[in-house]
């Protein structure tokens, strides 16, 4: 097995990068979603309530962070000295105002009034303690630091999502990996959804530990090219991979780091379950 891709999110919600290597650090890939977008009650705002976000294309050049998106010319962003909190899987986190430019920009996509906030430190966050170890923790992701999927469960699924558009005499469209937003995809596993057993694996030579698979929301029936919501992959998803009312597609990693340091991957590096 090896790595196929690593994709960051450098603002929550809005679209990613696919690079070519990633710096590995304990709460996730470095850059990734360390911002987020909040909404005029101050909570936190996603693609999966407003769509238009994933057509802001945030460029981050070592810590400089640049929105670009259809409406308006790029913007540098600049926090400011501004705190506030807002609430993450239950617990309150301290973030930084990233100031009215930035709030203006994002409005105009959103076509409401919003807000950008900076995690400025991203140790504030603790992982959720029934799936990680108290030191564990993680950016402003949904929940861990990493998500994994494998080329071999898309390519299943997709089989499925053609099966299910033949019954009901539709067209199918397979899904492109994107949708699903994962930090790194591996290639050359030997059945689809084989990672649903993993516990441990090494990246090159960074190792993780498993800590749950991910349960799947409206997010991934966005189209990332029209933003309309369509009905795939959660209706073939509720067919063949539904379990405890939820359904599933990928992993959730935590970085088994030292105190302390960083590590580093890149496509093509050797995937070793451990």
């Amino acid at each position: 097995m090896k790595l196929a891709g690593i994709s960051f999110y450098p603002v929550k919600s809005t679209a990613g990068h696919e690079v070519a290597e990633a710096e590995v650090q304990p709460w996730g890939l470095a850059g990734d979603r360390r911002h987020l977008v909040t909404d005029e009650r101050g909570a936190v705002l996603t693609a999966r309530q407003e769509p238009r976000l994933l057509a802001c294309v945030p460029v981050l050049d070592g810590g400089t962070l640049t929105l670009t998106g259809p409406h308006a010319e790029p913007l540098t962003v600049v926090p400011t000295a501004a705190m506030s909190t807002v609430r993450m899987g239950g617990v309150a986190v301290e973030v930084t105002d990233c100031g009215d430019a930035a709030a203006a920009w994002l409005s105009g996509l959103a076509g409401r009034p919003v807000r950008l906030k900076w995690l400025d430190d991203p140790t504030r966050r603790p992982v959720n303690p029934l799936y990680g170890r108290p030191d564990d923790r993680v950016s402003l992701a949904d929940a861990f630091p990493l998500l994994l999927t494998t080329t071999a469960s898309l390519a299943r699924l997709n089989d499925w999502i053609a099966e299910t558009a033949l019954e009901l005499g539709e067209e199918p469209h397979a899904l492109p990996m994107r949708r699903f937003r994962p930090n790194v995809v591996i290639d050359g596993v030997a059945e689809p959804f084989a990672e649903d057993e993993w516990k441990r694996l090494r990246i090159g030579e960074v190792e993780f530990r498993v800590t749950k698979g991910c349960d799947r929301c409206v997010l991934t029936t966005v189209d990332t090219e029209t933003y309309r919501k369509g009905k795939e992959p959660l209706r073939t998803l509720a067919r063949h991979r539904k379990r405890d009312g939820k359904v599933w597609f990928g992993i959730n990693l935590i970085p088994d780091l030292a105190p302390g340091t960083y590590g580093r991957i890149a496509q093509g590096d050797p995937v070793v379950l451990l």
